[in-house]
């Protein structure tokens, strides 16, 4: 398995982990009646992005042929 394909289900994992993090302590801000922090790229959108460019990457490597 090339390092494209194998990357792909361990960023869906730390993506997903980190989403999760980041709603639980939105929920307890809430909850304790503090201002929810929201970070400047939300991890399921960053998780998003690097899931898509490591499958095209992946497209990419695995149809060209070697020279």
């Amino acid at each position: 398995m090339c390092i494209f394909c194998a990357a792909i289900p361990a960023v869906v994992a730390v993506g997903t982990a980190a989403h999760g993090q980041q709603r639980e302590a939105a929920r307890q801000a809430e909850s304790e009646g503090k201002p929810i922090s929201k970070p400047k790229v939300p991890p399921a959108k960053a998780a998003t992005a690097l899931v898509v460019a490591l499958v095209i990457a992946s497209v990419v490597y695995h149809t060209h042929l070697p020279v």
